[in-house]
């Protein structure tokens, strides 16, 4: 399975064009249920607006994916918002755009860059995250090698999951797979081989990412 891109929690975006009102809600989704439930939500907490159109692809492959203008006109709203989150390469990603009409009517093409750039703006403040195949493993050391043990954690690029502390210091550390030997060697060898390694498993891990 290849790495994707997807955004990381929720992000909230404003911006008025020509006395409208558009406020963009973006959010890292898994599956149709958890898409079709934040858009109900975010409907929900805006129901007195006069849109809330949307968009969203919710599987890691980029093949599942809905939008809807909502009363706009056809073709206006949810697949200009489509558009963007496909040229960004984004999945497992749900955006919805509610629009408070503000009196002046834009026009088809106004419309269109309304919605888009609404999209692009949020989805530029957005936290962005790239799912890679990691190896998660279990590093314990005694608790004089602690700190040695994190400094070499912050040095290299890994996410500590979890510590506990008991007879000594157990560290649960995810690192991409393509890096995960070089890391280990180096790490017994900051530490002179006084390190245990247990044997890892593989899944997909959310590492901080830029468009």
């Amino acid at each position: 399975m290849a790495n994707y891109l997807s955004v990381k929690g929720e992000c909230r975006t404003q911006r008025i064009i020509e006395k409208s009102r558009f406020i963009t809600t973006s959010a890292h989704v898994e599956g149709e249920d958890e898409a079709r439930a934040f858009v109900a939500r975010v409907s929900a907490e805006f129901a007195d607006a006069t849109h809330n159109c949307y968009a969203y692809i919710c599987d890691s492959t980029g093949n599942f994916l809905r939008f809807s203008d909502d009363g706009e006109p056809q073709g206006t709203a949810g697949m200009p918002m489509l558009e963007v989150l496909k040229a960004k390469k984004l999945v497992q990603t749900a955006v919805v755009v509610t629009r408070y009409f503000g009196g002046i009517k834009l026009g088809a093409g106004g419309l269109v860059r309304a919605y888009s750039g609404s999209v692009a703006e949020n989805l530029a403040a957005a936290k962005l995250v790239c799912y890679e195949e990691c190896a998660e493993g279990e590093y314990s050391v005694d608790y004089s090698l602690a700190e040695p043990a994190r400094r070499y954690f912050g040095e290299n690029d890994c996410s500590v999951v979890n510590t506990a502390y008991d007879s000594g210091v157990t560290f649960t550390v995810a690192v991409r797979s393509s890096s995960a030997a070089a890391f280990d060697a180096g790490l017994v060898n900051r530490l002179n081989g006084r390190v245990a390694i247990s044997q890892k498993r593989m899944y997909f891990f959310p590492f901080d990412a830029e468009l």
